[in-house]
């Protein structure tokens, strides 16, 4: 793909996507990295593959409501169940999350073993489709990005720790879909890692990072025509070094 107006017309509508699930992500990516859980991303998006890929084996539409409500109450499921664990052993919540990461990617691959469009379906999963996002689901997105950000800002610790799962259920369920499991994470974590020892606006430069990222990668993806969830990936990864970097340096 070619930067012209054309392109422009596709990259647009990814750019808001990636804007509206930095929105929501970035704060809940600092909460998970200070609670020392940052994998529960990937154990909750995958759980929420799960029920994408049960609703898909059902003969249900794609992108429709059936899929959601299957998406988001796997999703939902996951999270009360994290929820638990984490209030019966704390001490092994990290692990506890990496092993129901395991067991439903497995069980996904499991679900996907006799689909023809197996392994299309799993990198769809993992790398998303934000390239080609529909313009129609925007509005949609974006009504979802508001009410969870409001909720956050809203009420932010009076959540409690069951408050806290179910809400980062609903973020990756909404997102997961739209940009893959593996944005999800980035966009999670390297933001809040690039900020973690710059408390300074701290938000403020987290939301900075996933900005640059995301255009930088959408650029990228578009002149040198490769995978665009990946390639975002690493421009993310790129401006996270950066203003770590920049954070770190000593004034004067």
């Amino acid at each position: 793909m070619n930067l012209d107006a054309a392109s422009f017309g596709i990259l647009l509508p990814a750019f808001i996507v990636g804007l509206l699930v930095a929105a929501t992500h970035v704060p809940l990516g600092i909460q998970v990295l200070s609670r020392g859980i940052v994998f529960i991303d990937l154990a909750v998006a995958q759980i929420a593959g799960v029920g994408v890929i049960v609703a898909d084996a059902l003969g249900w539409e794609p992108q429709g409501l059936a899929v959601q409500i299957s998406a988001l109450s796997a999703a939902l499921a996951g999270a009360l169940l994290l929820t638990w664990t984490e209030k019966r052993w704390p001490d092994l919540q990290e692990a506890i999350i990496g092993v129901v990461f395991v067991l439903a990617s497995s069980l996904g691959l499991l679900l996907l073993a006799k689909n023809v469009h197996g392994g299309e379906n799993m990198k769809e999963l993992l790398l998303g489709q934000i390239l080609w996002v529909n313009p129609e689901r925007l509005p949609v997105q974006a009504l979802i990005s508001a009410l969870i950000v409001a909720a956050w800002f809203g009420f932010g610790a009076r959540l409690g720790r069951m408050g806290f799962y179910v809400l980062f259920a609903c973020a990756v369920t909404a997102s997961v879909q739209l940009v893959g499991l593996y944005l999800v994470f980035a966009t999670l974590v390297i933001p809040a890692l690039a900020t973690h020892y710059n408390r300074n606006r701290r938000l403020l430069v987290a939301y900075l990072v996933a900005l640059l990222g995301y255009a930088a990668g959408l650029a990228a993806s578009a002149a040198t025509d490769l995978p665009t969830g990946a390639v975002i990936v690493c421009a993310l990864a790129i401006t996270g070094g950066l203003g770590a970097w920049l954070g770190r340096r000593p004034a004067g």
